[in-house]
This record gives C-alpha cells, sequence and structure tokens, in this order.
C-alpha cells in the first residue's frame, strides 16, 4: 500500500517542528528581550552599560553566584540543548546534553542569571534574539546562547577578547541557537555581537560584531541591527572570515549591491513592527531632537543622546509602554468620570495577555497583539549593569537586577565580587508553582495584580518602590566610598563581606517588601478588580 503525504501536511509539519523549537516567539517573530548599551561618554558618571530585559514564558527564574575554579588537564565542559518541556507545574526549558568541549585551566567567578550577565573583571552581556534564517540554524552545532553567554563570562576579561573566543569556539564546535544579539561590554567598551548558524547540518557560524561609539546609545530589540560592516576598521568592526562566502554559496546576496549584514542575514526582522518600534522609542527618549519616524524600516545603528543619560532615565525607558503616545494601548479604553469627563478606566491595562487585546479589540503595529513594548508582563528578570575604569574591578561592576515587570518592580544593586545572594533568589519558582519561598514569584504576583486595575494600583507600588530606588541611586557613591577604602586598605575579606552583605540587605527587603504590597493591593481594592 503505497502511503501519500500532501505538500500542506508536510509544510504545517514543519511550522510545527520549527515552532515548537522556540516557545518565546510570536507571531512568526522573537519575543523575547530588550537590550540597551551606552558608551562611557554617553552616561552621566562614565560607566560603560549594557543591559537585558529576559523576557521569557519559560526561562529559569532562580540565579545564584558561581565560584572561580582550576581545572586539571583534560578537562572538559558539556554543552546543553535547550528543550522545551510542559510536563512540570509551568513550563520551563530542560537542558539535555549533547557534547562536550575542552575546560580551559582556570574559570572566572561570575553571576549565574539565565543569561549570565557578568563576571569579577567587569565582562557584562545582555541579549536578544533576532532569529535569521530558518534553513541557517544547525543542530549539528554543540554551543546555544546561554552556554555561549556562560563560556564569555568565565573565560575572558575584555569584550573583544570575548568575541574572538566565540568566534573561534562556534566556529569548531557549531552555533545551535537561532541568530541571537550579544550586546558585551566591559571596562572601556560595548560591542553588539550578532550570531547565526551555517546552514543545516553544518558546523560552524556567521557572524559581526559593531562597536557602540563612545558617545553614543544603541539597542536590539528582537531584530538585526548591524547593516554596512568594514572589516578593516578593526576599531568598530570584527567578522568571521565566511561572513561573504556563505552569503555567495545561498545566493542571499551579490557582489555588486551593497553588503547590509541585516538584510543578508535577517531581512525577516526588519519587518517586525514590534522590534521597530522599541528602537524608535529608545532612540526618541534619548535623543528627541532626531525626530525620528516611529513607522520606519530602519534607524541608525546607534545615535548620540541629547544628554548623557543616567541609571534613572535607563530605568524609566525599561518601564515604558508608550504611555501618552499614539500607541499606547489604554488610549481608547475610556469611561465617563463623575464630572462628565472621558477618562481612560482604571482597569485599562498595558500589559494585558494576547486573549484581553482580542477581548478589547485591541490593534497597533503588532497586529491584533497591539504594540510590542519595552516592559512587559512576563518578564523574568532585567538588568541594567555598569562596567566603571576607575574602580577596582570588585567595586567598579555592578548589575542592577529587577525581578518582573520592570514597570513594577525595582532595581537592586548585585556587585561582581559579591560571593552570594539571597536564599529566595536562588529558589526556583516555575518547576514546582507558586512558593513564597521563591523572589521572583513575589514580585510576579505583584505585577500581576497590578496590572488588574492599572490606573491605581500602580500609583501605591510607585510610591513604596520610587523613594527605594532614589535611595538606592543616591547612595551608591558613598557606599562605594566606603567600599574603595577597604579595597585600599587591602582588607578583601571585609570588602566582600560589606559588597554581599547590602545585597543580602536589598534583595530580601525589596522581597519582603513586594509581598507586604501584594497583600495592600489584594485588601485595599477587593471587589474592585
Amino acid at each position: 500500500m503505497r502511503h501519500t503525504i500532501s505538500l500542506a501536511a508536510l509544510s504545517t509539519f514543519f511550522i510545527i517542528s520549527v515552532y515548537s523549537q522556540r516557545p518565546d516567539w510570536e507571531g512568526g517573530y522573537p519575543d523575547g528581550c530588550t537590550s540597551i548599551t551606552a558608551g562611557k561618554e554617553a552616561t552621566v558618571d562614565g560607566s560603560v552599560i549594557t543591559s537585558h530585559t529576559d523576557d521569557s514564558h519559560r526561562t529559569r527564574s532562580w540565579m545564584d553566584i558561581r565560584a572561580g575554579k582550576i581545572h586539571p588537564d583534560g578537562a572538559t565542559t558539556t554543552m546543553y540543548k535547550r528543550v522545551p518541556y510542559d510536563s512540570l507545574a509551568m513550563p520551563i526549558y530542560k537542558h539535555e546534553p549533547i557534547g562536550e568541549i575542552p575546560q580551559v585551566k582556570q574559570t572566572y567567578p561570575y553571576i549565574n542569571t539565565a543569561y549570565p550577565c557578568m563576571n569579577a573583571y567587569q565582562l557584562a552581556i545582555g541579549e536578544s534574539t533576532f532569529g535569521g534564517r530558518d534553513e541557517l540554524q544547525s543542530d549539528a552545532g554543540l554551543i546555544d546562547c546561554q552556554r555561549l553567554c556562560q563560556l564569555m563570562v568565565e573565560r575572558c576579561k575584555t569584550a573583544r577578547e570575548a568575541i574572538q573566543m566565540a568566534g573561534e569556539l562556534t566556529g569548531k564546535y557549531g552555533w545551535s541557537d537561532f541568530g541571537e544579539c550579544l550586546t558585551i561590554a566591559d571596562k572601556n567598551e560595548v560591542w553588539h555581537f550578532e550570531i547565526v548558524g551555517p546552514g543545516k547540518g553544518k558546523v560552524g557560524s556567521v557572524w559581526a560584531a559593531q562597536r557602540v561609539p563612545d558617545d553614543h546609545i544603541a539597542v536590539n530589540a528582537n531584530a538585526s541591527t548591524i547593516k554596512e560592516i568594514d572589516p578593516g576598521n578593526t576599531e568598530y568592526f570584527m567578522v568571521s572570515n565566511n561572513i561573504y562566502e556563505v552569503a555567495l554559496e545561498n545566493n542571499y546576496w551579490n557582489e555588486n549591491e551593497p553588503f547590509l549584514f541585516c538584510y543578508v542575514y535577517a531581512p525577516e526582522s526588519r519587518t517586525s513592527l514590534a522590534a521597530r518600534r522599541r528602537e524608535w522609542r529608545v532612540f526618541d527618549l534619548v535623543a528627541p531632537s532626531l525626530n525620528l519616524d516611529p513607522n520606519a524600516e530602519n534607524y541608525p545603528f546607534s545615535v548620540k543622546p541629547d544628554e548623557p543619560v543616567s541609571l534613572e532615565k535607563l530605568v524609566t525607558i525599561f518601564s515604558d509602554y508608550y504611555e501618552g503616545t499614539e500607541f499606547d494601548m489604554t488610549k481608547n479604553l475610556t469611561v465617563t468620570d463623575h464630572s462628565g469627563k472621558t477618562v481612560i478606566s482604571p482597569l485599562a491595562n498595558p500589559h494585558m495577555p494576547y486573549d484581553m487585546n482580542r477581548l478589547f479589540k485591541i490593534n497597533g503595529g503588532w497586529g491584533w497583539r497591539g504594540e510590542r513594548t519595552i516592559a512587559r508582563w512576563y518578564t523574568m528578570y532585567a538588568t541594567i549593569i555598569q562596567c566603571r575604569n576607575w574602580l577596582p574591578d570588585e567595586i567598579g561592576g555592578v548589575v542592577w537586577l529587577a525581578q518582573d515587570n520592570v514597570a513594577s518592580s525595582i532595581y537592586i544593586p548585585i556587585y561582581c565580587s559579591v560571593s552570594d545572594l539571597p536564599e529566595s533568589y536562588k529558589t526556583p519558582g516555575r518547576p514546582n508553582g507558586y512558593t513564597m519561598k521563591s523572589a521572583w514569584w513575589a514580585f510576579n504576583r505583584l505585577g500581576t495584580l497590578t496590572a488588574q486595575r492599572w490606573g491605581d494600583m500602580r500609583h501605591d507600588v510607585r510610591e513604596v518602590w520610587d523613594p527605594m530606588q532614589k535611595e538606592l541611586f543616591d547612595n551608591q557613591q558613598a557606599f562605594e566610598s566606603v567600599a574603595l577604602e577597604l579595597y585600599h586598605k587591602e582588607k578583601y575579606k571585609q570588602l566582600n563581606k560589606y559588597l554581599t552583605g547590602y545585597t543580602m540587605e536589598w534583595g530580601e527587603k525589596v522581597v519582603n517588601k513586594a509581598w507586604e504590597l501584594g497583600d495592600l493591593l489584594w485588601t485595599r481594592y477587593d471587589e474592585l478588580f
């Protein structure tokens, strides 16, 4: 008996197979992560900055500190593949071993977020998926995005060193992920490193890296942004040696036309308004004088801000959901108040799940999904990372960390030399479901509650978080002055205790306050949502 399969069935099977590998995509595009970077002359204090919102529906919520190690000769390190797993309380990723690569003699201490974000030498990383051409992704490779971040912070001290190592390792052992942008900072400069696979069944990678000018700010929001490249200008570009060859072999480009990396290797990403609108918003908030078009297909790789940016400004940007613009998803959700005036309903919510967008007929740049805002209800954690060359590494590198939706959260400092985190930060929140032992659940519950009556509840939340955030930023210099005294007196154990204690104190303080705030909202707004 002959068995036939229709072309439509094959197409459906292919689509299901592809999308089962990338559950954090939405509408055919990556839907996770925004990263903003700033050179040292673009910030008020001279920090080099990278950042990351880990926007995901299944990435792990816990984090810890990994110590540096000395490894024996011949040691190896295991590479893993992320596999969606839905048999526990909540969706997660399983990490299945797929091979090993040689270990180095010494690995450095690092802050082990889901995408390891900073090591003890102030090497820092942000991340954003841009997808790229489906046919370039190769399961023959061993190294995925999370593993590459880990290898970078374990083995490297500078951004250039990390990019060079990434090229060598993925060239030899293979890149297994879809297209990714890693935003890599050190004490002096910050780069955007964009990488795609070599093609189905092949081992290798194709990549380009571009440095952000010292007086500029750049953003990656799930679309490739590197355009023209100049491999001869090593101050600003690094590329794989096969970057033109693979493009020619696959008819992505011919030598008679300009070579634009984003259009050669990830053309679909430039069609996504979900990505482009965020690019516009970041640039418009830091450089409104440019008067950029919110509907443009392309923006500059980076822009010079109208004035240097502060930590406070970056927090504002990461909390943004287009409020007050034509892209505000709450603008038409109005009621008539007691005075007869038409106002936005207090129940109007910019952080609606997609099903609610359908219910309220929200429309926007992302169709029925509305607008893809910078602040998201499914952010697992967010970082703003300072790298500072005028301070010792122990003090100069600091990860400002928020959990869940930044718009209803607060950033606390984790210095790159700390030796521990509060227990609740190390406790998994997803595999076993809701637990008051997990820091992430404190903020996830608070963010979910706040969104139910956003017009009122957000003010209750900000009344608590804003003074605390201001206190942390205002006290940073004084706190670090004491740390610097301990460093100069070579009291390194006391210094570690001082820095770690500060993170522990504030970590526990904000988690306790998040639980209290959630209880307050339940009580104050009973029967009002």
